[in-house]
């Protein structure tokens, strides 16, 4: 069996590399955050000292980390992965980074003689704690049947979006919506509070009519409308990723007003020191600033109380 290492263990880099652990794979893991490493290696997972020392280890090569920056240090230069492991070595990138920063990263690859996948993740970091995943994979037939078995651990649903880069394209496009849903539901929901509305009446409207939305369904009341802000998905993070999907639309002539507007209110959360909270926490940011009732359902309901 390959020798698998993973860089990043955040809140859903943890979740996916235990579950690589408990379907037996041999996992090598480096991250400065000792909590996570110390928790990795009650479950199996041997802790290396550096990227380096990873490279050298591994065959295939996972990242889960913030940003392009952050890929892009731990790939490249006299320490990175590409200089230092052997030729044939993978690198799986899970990150929700810029896709052009992917496309680059697979020629260097290639010079090497290495090649890179890229396979972002969908839904929530409650269903990577129960390894149930989608990921959005950009790669060659080859490279695809290579790692698909390391994602069928991390998770349930699998795309193979196309070539190298079209798993992050197709993240911007998912994550352009889920944002923007965000926004827009953070945005109601500030206005059934402003009207003085019956909060569980209006959301069994709006769970019964083509208002409803996964993320109004799924997320809010689970994360911001049940006061728990801690991040699954931070707006700092939220933010990052609008960031990206107005880049690659500028890059392509492309006009993206709605996304323009979701951006900005983002920065304007971060700038009011929310950047930390959950992303559904941008409800929170709107009423705030109206000075109005935060939305909250009572401890215990659910759909049709």
């Amino acid at each position: 069996m390959s020798k698998i290492g993973f860089i990043g263990l955040g809140r859903m880099g943890k979740s996916m590399a235990l579950n690589l652990c408990k379907k037996g794979f041999e996992l090598f893991i480096f991250d400065l955050n000792t909590s996570a490493t110390a928790e990795l290696k009650s479950a199996g997972a041997q802790v290396s000292s550096s990227v380096k020392e990873i490279a050298t280890e591994c065959d295939i090569v996972v990242t889960m980390l913030p940003s392009s920056k952050e890929v892009e240090l731990v790939t490249l230069g006299d320490d990175g992965i590409f200089a230092n492991a052997k030729r044939g070595t993978l690198l799986l990138d899970m990150s929700t980074v810029d896709p052009a920063s992917t496309e680059r990263l697979h020629q260097i690859a290639l010079t090497h003689g290495h090649s890179v996948v890229d396979a972002p993740v969908g839904r929530l970091a409650i269903h990577a704690d129960r390894g149930e995943s989608l990921f959005m994979v950009g790669a060659s037939d080859g490279d695809f049947k290579r790692v698909e078995p390391l994602l069928k651990a991390m998770g349930t649903t699998i795309y193979h979006c196309g070539p190298v880069g079209s798993g992050g394209k197709t993240k911007l496009v998912n994550n352009f919506m889920v944002i923007s849903l965000c926004q827009m539901n953070g945005e109601a929901l500030a206005l059934s509070q402003s009207f003085g509305l019956d909060l569980t009446k209006t959301l069994n409207v709006l769970y019964g009519t083509s208002a409803t939305n996964g993320q109004l369904r799924l997320n809010f009341p689970n994360k911001v409308l049940a006061n728990d802000l801690t991040p699954g998905f931070t707006i700092d993070l939220a933010h990052k990723d609008m960031s990206l999907v107005l880049g690659s639309a500028h890059t392509n002539s492309l006009p993206m007003p709605l996304a323009a507007s979701v951006y900005e209110f983002f920065s304007q959360a971060r700038a009011a020191k929310f950047g930390h909270y959950d992303f559904t926490g941008i409800t929170d940011v709107i009423c705030n600033l109206s000075n109005i009732n935060k939305p909250r359902t009572p401890e215990g309901w659910t759909l049709d109380n």
